[in-house]
């Protein structure tokens, strides 16, 4: 099965949030907070198995997560 785009959520120009896949020039959803982009964005990463990039205020990565199969599961 081929891995789907890796979901970016980003903060949106006109205030709130957007998840948008990679590559895309649009956002697939705005949102009014992180919160809400971020579940929306888990539930695309999950169905696609590929990965949600959740990015701050500033633009800079805080924190990913994957879903499908990780070429670097974590050890234990």
């Amino acid at each position: 099965m081929s891995k789907g785009k890796n979901q970016h959520v980003t903060p949106h120009k006109d205030g709130g949030y957007q998840v948008k896949g990679a590559g895309n020039q649009k956002a697939t959803k705005t949102f009014d907070t992180q919160r809400e982009a971020i579940n929306f964005g888990r539930s695309i990463a999950m169905n696609q198995q590929s990965e949600l990039v959740i990015h701050n205020q500033q633009g800079r990565i805080r924190e990913k997560n994957t879903y499908g199969s990780d070429p670097y599961p974590p050890k234990g």
